[in-house]
């Protein structure tokens, strides 16, 4: 991968955008190299985490190089959010979708044809179809980006047919370089985004998959849970939040208890009329405190940076889907929670729903594994942040310190005995074999068993131990990278992990733990404390904050649109910190481009003086 410090062309134009559009004092992580990568006229495949900026990688390439930046994204509600982003920063952006007028489609084809449109927005489907794919071919393109790109691949946790039909852009618009960006992709998954996008050798990004701003918890349901719920919601009074439900019902009844209990909660999910849906969305993503009971048909459509706290009433079928739900929280930067609710009901319910797919049984078997290593995460002893980025292939991964596992430990056993003779089977086996086949090995029941295994020392010295104990250990130890998997074109193979922490069991320098755990779930901790936006506010500061708050809220009603199209709450602490007496010191603060200061602060500075 290659270093932020290499050159790339336009990359100092490209902080000057970044600087005066938008915002921001320098690109952060890998935004600077895949910048770059555009500007150059390259494909290339961007795995950044929620909250990491991915969009400026295709807006800023967009409004330098010629012609008309093409964003495909999967929901039209996050195409009107970061629409609505960019005109509020000055740049020129629509959408085409089944929500506009006539009039309004007719008004963005003008704006194209005079070249003044910076990016445009469709969604796949609408992309897709002849006649757009034959209008476009007479555009200037600048670029194609196609957003939530995991969309593509039937290994991943979002799988949508449409988005197989995007590799034929290779065809129609060869010479424009194409941006898949995605926040959750294992490699799996990026193998298959290459292949069906016909993206070649483009260079592959993936930045560390850390969320510091988010402790992670996971509680053993009583129940179903519901009660659970309302008692972490009122906990956490005047924050946004958002609870997934595992369905449509679950969602209406929950967000009826909510309300009874006095919390602002509606539901949401695709059995809705079109209209009260996008109703409910507008709302939430416009307050200051709303809670959102959904599906997740609301997932990849949320955008609101201050949401404090998602639940998972119910949990969701992958890691890849978790680390993309609860991706809602914090996407400010600040202080936020995920918490997920589960027994084994739930898992048994998982493997129900898999088995009523119509898919084949390869992806069946994939999509098993990954339930089974959701609910090993869920259930296991390990930092909760340490195991998901371990999932992602990430190495070196440190605990991180705020999760409920490691603030409270639980209580385990120790299988540091039983991790040896794993470690030994799949070394003596030569990491060839898939975990069946390798507890197969352990318990001595491998069919038409060949000489040569019988003859080896870890032939059937797992006998004392049941397969479901062998089957859960494995998971333990892939999300302690003692293992891990080669995905092996859909039959994954077990192999040693990280080779100094094997060598450290083998010595008896590192124990392996499986948990103990009570019948009764631990009470919830509680919210960790700060202000309702999670900010840390100096009293100092805080009505200067406040009023800032209540002037973009008047505006935000005023335009209608949500509050942080105009400044993110971060800004707003900054510039109640900073107090700032000018212009020139007001566009020091970040968030802060040209045209917001502009537009906004003769107004801002008016209420800093009057404060």
């Amino acid at each position: 991968m290659p270093p932020d410090s290499l050159p790339h062309p336009g990359l100092d134009q490209a902080r000057a955008i970044l600087q005066h559009t938008f915002g921001h004092a320098d690109f952060r992580g890998l935004q600077a190299p895949v910048i770059g990568d555009v500007l150059a006229g390259r494909h290339a495949i961007a795995v950044l985490p929620t909250g990491g900026g991915k969009s400026l990688c295709y807006q800023i390439p967009s409004l330098i190089r010629g012609g008309v930046g093409l964003v495909v994204s999967p929901l039209i509600a996050l195409m009107s959010d970061q629409v609505q982003a960019l005109k509020q920063a000055g740049v020129a952006a629509a959408k085409l979708d089944s929500d506009i007028s006539l009039d309004e489609r007719s008004a963005t084809w003008r704006t194209i044809d005079e070249g003044k449109l910076d990016l445009l927005y469709l969604s796949p489907e609408g992309l897709m179809q002849p006649s757009m794919l034959e209008r476009l071919s007479r555009v200037p393109l600048a670029l194609i980006a196609i957003d939530e790109a995991h969309c593509v691949s039937q290994w991943g946790h979002d799988f949508r047919p449409e988005y197989r039909a995007l590799g034929r852009l290779a065809e129609v618009f060869p010479d424009v370089p194409r941006l898949a960006v995605t926040a959750t992709a294992d490699a799996r998954t990026r193998a298959d985004i290459r292949n069906e996008l016909r993206l070649g050798d483009a260079q592959e990004y993936v930045a560390s998959f850390a969320r510091p701003e988010l402790a992670l918890s996971a509680i053993r349901k009583q129940g179903k849970g519901r009660d659970q719920v309302v008692a972490l919601v009122e906990a956490r009074r005047g924050r946004s939040g958002v609870i997934y439900a595992g369905s449509r019902e679950g969602t209406e009844q929950l967000a009826e208890r909510l309300s009874q209990s006095g919390v602002p909660a509606v539901a949401y999910h695709a059995g809705l009329d079109k209209a009260l849906r996008n109703q409910r969305l507008d709302a939430f993503l416009k307050a200051d405190e709303a809670v959102m009971v959904a599906t997740i048909a609301f997932g990849m459509g949320v955008d609101k940076p201050d949401v404090r706290y998602v639940i998972h009433a119910d949990p969701p079928a992958s890691i890849e889907a978790y680390w993309q739900e609860v991706g809602r929280a914090g996407r400010d930067g600040d202080p936020a929670e995920g918490i997920t609710l589960y027994d084994s009901s739930d898992l048994a319910w998982a493997f129900r729903r898999l088995d009523s797919r119509e898919v084949s049984d390869e992806v069946k078997q994939t999509q098993g594994r990954k339930v089974r290593q959701l609910y090993a995460m869920l259930d296991g002893t390990g930092c909760r942040p340490a195991a998901v980025r371990r999932y992602f292939g990430e190495e070196g991964v440190e605990p991180c310190g705020v999760c409920d596992l490691c603030l409270n430990p639980p209580a385990s056993v120790d299988a540091t005995e039983a991790a040896r003779k794993a470690l030994s089977a799949v070394h003596r086996l030569g990491g060839r074999f898939g975990r069946g086949r390798v507890i197969d090995h352990l318990l001595a029941r491998t069919k038409q068993v060949q000489d040569w295994e019988v003859a080896l020392s870890t032939w059937g010295i797992g006998k004392d131990s049941h397969e479901s104990e062998w089957r859960g250990l494995i998971d333990a130890l892939l999300f302690e990278g003692l293992l891990r998997e080669d995905p092996n074109d859909g039959r994954p193979l077990l192999q040693l992990g990280e080779p100094d922490k094997v060598k450290a069991v083998y010595r008896g320098e590192l124990q392996v733990s499986v948990a103990l755990r009570a019948i009764q779930a631990k009470p919830a901790r509680a919210a960790r404390k700060g202000s309702a936006t999670g900010l840390e506010v100096a009293a100092g500061n805080r009505l200067l904050y406040d009023a800032l708050r209540a002037w973009r809220r008047d505006q935000a009603a005023e335009l209608s649109v949500p509050p942080y199209v105009i400044f993110h709450d971060r800004t707003l602490a900054e510039i109640a910190a900073a107090r700032p007496g000018t212009l020139t010191a007001l566009g020091q603060c970040g968030g802060v481009g040209d045209a917001k200061l502009e537009r906004y602060g003769p107004q801002v500075l008016k209420i800093v003086r009057d404060a």
